[in-house]
């Protein structure tokens, strides 16, 4: 495989991690983008985010991650965190009812924040430990259908459907983006206000095309 730099990509797409304090949220982050696992991660404060390229539709789509904590007391960073995230995976802890009940507030706030187009992944996390299972696969699967949302269950620790998981939601705003230029080119005046996915004014731009932007 030929070598590009870190800076060498077609888009970039800001992805945010959600949901309540100890579901996995980091360790998903660490697997994806360093393949790495600690049973001793603590809980994050504040904000972090990490990068990591991948291979969609023979274009490069590198992928900002921000991942926040769970716990109440850092909500008031929920508009700068969510501003221009083009896709969300919204994680639970399939061993822990509660995370999964809390999904559905979890959901509301990032719809409020967001674009109408964001996709979104719910991710049953911890699904290793098959033995202390909460939330059953079905359950998930009708909320992620009546949400309109995509879902699958993951294991940070055995690395089960992480990259699966990122990867779905990276290839499902590609193909958004792809079809909004795709109109905008035909007819402009097809792109109804507030329903394309825009570059914002700062730094935590997410849909981003290197080299000019898709349409004029």
């Amino acid at each position: 495989m030929a070598y590009r730099a870190d800076d060498d990509y077609d888009y970039l797409f800001k992805v945010v991690l959600i949901g309540d304090s100890g579901v996995g949220k980091s360790n998903l982050l660490t697997r994806f983008t360093k393949n790495e696992f600690s049973l001793e991660s603590r809980s994050t404060i504040g904000v972090e985010f990490a990068t990591r390229s991948v291979s969609v539709e023979n274009k490069v789509i590198k992928a900002q991650i921000w991942d926040t904590a769970g716990q109440e007391r850092y909500r008031a960073i929920t508009s700068a965190y969510y501003r221009g995230a083009v896709g969300a995976l919204l994680v639970y802890d399939v061993t822990r009812r509660v995370t999964f009940e809390n999904a559905e507030r979890w959901l509301k706030e990032l719809r409020d924040h967001t674009d109408s187009n964001i996709v979104v992944m719910l991710a049953g996390n911890k699904a290793d430990l098959r033995h202390l299972r909460a939330v059953s696969t079905e359950d998930a699967q009708a909320f992620a259908e009546r949400e309109n949302s995509y879902f699958m269950e993951t294991s940070a620790l055995e690395s089960m459907n992480v990259e699966d998981a990122f990867t779905e939601v990276l290839t499902q705003i590609y193909r958004i983006v792809s079809k909004k230029a795709l109109e905008a080119r035909e007819d402009p005046a097809t792109l109804p206000k507030g329903q394309t996915i825009n570059v914002s004014n700062n730094d935590d731009v997410s849909a981003v095309k290197k080299r000019g932007c898709c349409s004029a």
